[in-house]
């Protein structure tokens, strides 16, 4: 291919890709410089940044709200973390439990298994938080950070990652490691487990933003204001007040700068893992 053709087609994708990229981040944007004009201004998305946005955020992310005046917005960030990040290990790591147990155990109906796990998948997480709001709540885990992660930690999509991954391995990595007399759990902590860590960090990271995200669990297993997500706080403090919004636009970060920061380490990882 001649160079003009090549600059060509590389100016074309690069116009294309900044263009996405300016559709996607523009109503953050908007949102962001709403949040920066003097507290009583109607709130709507604009262009123009206004003079207080340091002063606004300043005063959000320092004082306490609610009813009881344990809500501030960098509680809700914390504990926003702690269910992402738990939500997101536990489940890579029953995943990839659940994956080994399957293919490298003489499991009965291993098969029969596997597939009722990915039957899962066919059912929205929502319709079963009833029945599993009323087992967290008689083994007491409401308003606890247990009983925001645990209820959830089961993945049939993670196991199927893990499991698509796995049944690519040679089988004499696993010979070679009887030789070397090593037992299971030293064949998957010394070999798999390295060889796993590209779909590993791209399934924990796919996650994190999953449980980042997550509103009606959080809703129906906390009611202590000491307990809310960001995405509770965004319902706590109302979408068209001006702490909803800052809280919005704050929420946006974390995620953003994970995914923004190790979009390498996703990409090998999903289509790349095998290698």
């Amino acid at each position: 291919m001649p160079s003009w053709q090549r600059f060509r087609a590389q100016f074309v994708d690069h116009v294309i890709l900044i263009t996405g990229a300016l559709f996607m981040s523009l109503p953050v944007y908007a949102l962001f410089a709403a949040t920066t004009h003097a507290p009583g201004t109607r709130i709507a998305p604009r262009l123009d940044l206004g003079g207080h946005g340091l002063e606004n955020y300043t005063a959000f992310l320092t004082t306490n709200a609610g009813f009881s005046g344990d809500v501030t917005a960098v509680l809700m960030l914390w504990n926003s973390f702690i269910f992402g990040a738990g939500f997101a290990a536990l489940k890579t790591v029953l995943s990839l439990l659940a994956a080994f147990a399957l293919l490298y155990f003489r499991v009965r109906f291993a098969t029969f298994i596997f597939w009722l796990l990915l039957l899962t998948l066919m059912l929205p997480l929502e319709s079963r938080f009833l029945a599993t709001y009323a087992v967290a709540a008689d083994l007491g885990l409401v308003n606890t950070h247990a009983g925001l992660i645990l209820p959830l930690a089961a993945s049939g999509l993670g196991t199927l990652f893990f499991r698509q991954f796995l049944m690519t391995v040679p089988d004499t990595l696993q010979e070679s490691a009887r030789l070397d007399g090593a037992g299971p759990l030293r064949f998957l902590t010394d070999i798999l487990a390295p060889l796993c860590l590209p779909t590993a960090s791209a399934l924990f990271l796919v996650l994190f933003v999953t449980g980042w995200n997550q509103y009606l669990w959080p809703v129906m297993i906390t009611s202590d204001e000491a307990s809310y997500t960001v995405v509770r706080g965004m319902q706590f403090f109302g979408q068209n007040s001006l702490s909803g919004v800052m809280l919005a636009v704050v929420a946006v970060l974390p995620p953003a700068i994970l995914v923004i920061l190790f979009q390498r380490q996703v990409v090998k990882g999903l289509f790349d893992g095998s290698h």
